[in-house]
């Protein structure tokens, strides 16, 4: 899969080259991500899986093939992660469990966009791969005890291993997906979703850990 995403992503690349000569225009775009990871497997004792909002901005190269259709790669900086929480009370003592991961991204998508006229504005909508590389990553956990005569917390930070010797990669690829609005100006709004493919725990046996993020933001084109 790894390969056939690769290779869809020099397929785009060949045809925005082979797009030179029609017109090009840049963009710029930044807004809000909602990560959060699928997992192969869940026990219950471990808690809910939540979003743990982060960011993104970067810029995008728009090579127009015809009136509606485009070829759209992209240079992005994105968070990722997730966070993990879990409450309960036993014999009079209540606990709660806290814990996040935020990674942040380079990331290359290459999507195929479609525009329709609307209005003062056309809208758009595209899909395409996408491949990822980590550049930073941070743990952190809460824990605390109350009750019953007991009062205790703890808390702890560290930083993700990319290393071999960790338990994450840095690579994450996958697919994406976008649509919005853009006015004649230039200027847009759009929203997207990215679901990765790739599995990002390292010598995890049968156990999986993907990343997927809804986000929602503004660009301007020119």
């Amino acid at each position: 899969m790894k390969k056939i995403l690769l290779s869809l992503m020099i397929a785009g690349a060949g045809l925005a080259a082979s797009a030179q000569t029609s017109p090009v225009k840049f963009g710029v775009k930044a807004g809000v991500n909602f990560p959060s990871v699928s997992f192969s497997e869940v026990e219950e004792d471990e808690g809910k899986v939540k979003a743990n909002t982060s960011f993104y901005l970067g810029g995008t190269v728009d090579f127009q093939i015809s009136e509606m259709f485009s070829v759209q790669p992209g240079l992005l900086l994105s968070g990722k992660g997730y966070k993990q929480e879990l409450s309960g009370t036993e014999e009079g003592v209540t606990f709660s469990a806290k814990s996040s991961r935020s990674l942040m991204y380079i990331e290359i998508p290459v999507n195929a966009v479609v525009s329709f006229p609307a209005g003062s504005g056309k809208v758009f909508i595209g899909a395409g791969p996408y491949y990822a590389m980590a550049i930073s990553g941070k743990d952190k956990a809460e824990f605390s005890l109350t009750g019953g005569g007991v009062s205790e917390s703890e808390s702890d930070s560290d930083d993700v291993d990319f290393s071999k010797d960790g338990d994450t990669k840095r690579g994450d690829f996958g697919i994406n997906a976008l649509a919005g609005y853009q006015l004649s100006n230039g200027f847009n709004i759009h929203a997207g979703y990215g679901f990765g493919l790739s599995n990002v725990a390292r010598d995890s046996g049968d156990f999986k850990v993907k990343n997927k993020v809804f986000s929602i933001g503004i660009g301007f084109s020119f």
